[in-house]
């Protein structure tokens, strides 16, 4: 099952980057490259349709919580209610709420070192 399809770019710190790494790879799918430099995520097939988000959100924002971050990432993925159960298997902590709008469904998952991460469904 393809786990992500879309995103622009994203770049932030870590404690561990290994760790880190290892697990977006191990939840997410998201295999670093050969060289090492980052993960290459492929754009979906041309006759698709699919956006990025840019959003910038007051600084008391409580939509990230429980994430202390100053930034949340948003994956695009094929089947929501799969990946979660798979995740929920793997035991990524997995935010009980959920949303659905005409846009798509929404959920929220946390990686090993606190950041809150968006799944979205596109409709």
């Amino acid at each position: 099952m393809q786990r992500v399809i879309g995103i622009g770019g994203i770049f932030f710190k870590a404690k561990d980057p290994e760790r880190l790494y290892q697990w977006y790879e191990k939840h997410l799918g998201l295999k670093r490259e050969p060289h090492g430099g980052g993960v290459s995520i492929p754009w979906p097939k041309p006759e698709e349709k699919g956006l990025t988000v840019f959003a910038i959100f007051p600084a008391d924002t409580k939509y990230f919580n429980p994430s202390a971050s100053a930034f949340m990432l948003n994956f695009c993925v094929s089947d929501l209610d799969g990946l979660l159960q798979n995740l929920k298997a793997e035991g990524v902590e997995i935010d009980p709420k959920r949303e659905d709008y005409d846009y798509g469904l929404f959920a929220w998952i946390m990686d090993p070192e606190g950041n809150r991460i968006e799944l979205w469904e596109p409709k």
